[in-house]
């Protein structure tokens, strides 16, 4: 019975071996490890600043030339705006500056008339084939019809077509029905060739919606129409801002279709400017601030969508 009794676990000694025995504390971060990752934050930061000014460097470049005279572009680069003599070197000479390119760009009826026609392809451009692709995408998403597996893969077939593939049959065809050098030729041709990806970007997109909350808004009365608008579009807003900056940015900027479906009296401000460089550079005051004004636009749609466009990158990321 000793032998027993002593060989019994004392049930006060887990208790007083805890009292005892000192508390697991949380490991503590050394000083070079926190050293490292506030340094690495701010090494990712600086990096980021210095790609920004590298980007933004020809922009300043050309609107410091749009502001120069003829002359002072001639004799020397457009950094010279800078006074390096005076003790802030990053101080601006403002006797270089002069409004007199802007006016002369103004007066020129060819470059008015091309921002104008500009405007007139790049917004219909936008607006049909953001919302054709928005239909499109949302049919072949949720709705069931006969053969919507193979339209769908004749509309992924066509993002491989290539424009310059296209250029000669479309010319010929736009020539039969009265479209070629025409602004409506030009803007049918951005829809043709910005449908596919904006189809195929949205039924991605949409499909990603929970089955559950469509069937909801269904049990609840909606139908297609209202369903479509006011609870798929919503979703997908940040996907269609994105296709619409996009769609935008292309149309705006593109030159070879404009340069051969566009009406030669009335071209897009790319051809416009490029008649501009025909001329040795005698127009230099009007082609410096035309070319800041083509450039500064679209940059102003994208730094006005950017929460929208980042939005939809990040939820095809997350999704």
């Amino acid at each position: 019975m000793t032998a027993v009794s002593a060989a019994k676990p004392d049930p006060t000694a887990a208790l007083k071996s805890s009292k005892t025995s000192p508390p697991q504390q949380e490991k503590k971060t050394s000083f070079a490890s926190r050293l490292v990752t506030v340094t690495g934050h701010w090494a990712v930061r600086l990096g980021l600043v210095v790609v920004a000014l590298i980007w933004l460097t020809p922009t300043a470049g050309l609107l410091s030339s749009s502001l120069r005279s003829p002359e002072d572009i001639s004799l020397s680069g457009w950094w010279q705006i800078f006074d390096l003599n005076s003790s802030f070197p990053w101080v601006i000479d403002a006797g270089q500056l002069t409004g007199a390119n802007y006016e002369s760009l103004f007066a020129n009826e060819l470059v008015t008339g091309s921002l104008f026609t500009t405007m007139l392809i790049t917004i219909p451009s936008t607006v049909a084939v953001v919302v054709i692709g928005a239909l499109a995408g949302y049919a072949f998403a949720w709705l069931e019809f006969p053969g919507k597996d193979w339209f769908f893969l004749i509309v992924v077939g066509l993002l491989v077509v290539p424009v310059q593939v296209a250029l000669i049959p479309v010319a010929k065809l736009f020539n039969i029905v009265g479209l070629f050098e025409t602004t409506p030729g030009v803007v049918i041709f951005h829809c043709a060739f910005g449908l596919p990806f904006a189809i195929f970007l949205l039924r991605n997109f949409f499909a990603e919606i929970p089955r559950e909350l469509l069937e909801a808004a269904r049990l609840d009365g909606a139908g297609e129409v209202r369903l479509f608008t006011r609870v798929v579009l919503p979703l997908g807003g940040p996907a269609v801002a994105s296709l619409g900056i996009f769609q935008f940015l292309w149309v705006w900027n593109d030159m070879l279709v404009a340069l051969i479906f566009s009406d030669a009296s009335s071209p897009p401000i790319t051809v416009a400017l490029q008649q501009q460089v025909r001329q040795f550079g005698n127009n230099i005051d009007v082609l410096a601030p035309g070319a800041f004004m083509s450039m500064v636009i679209p940059l102003i749609v994208f730094f006005a969508f950017q929460r929208q466009f980042v939005s939809g990158m990040m939820a095809g990321a997350v999704k």
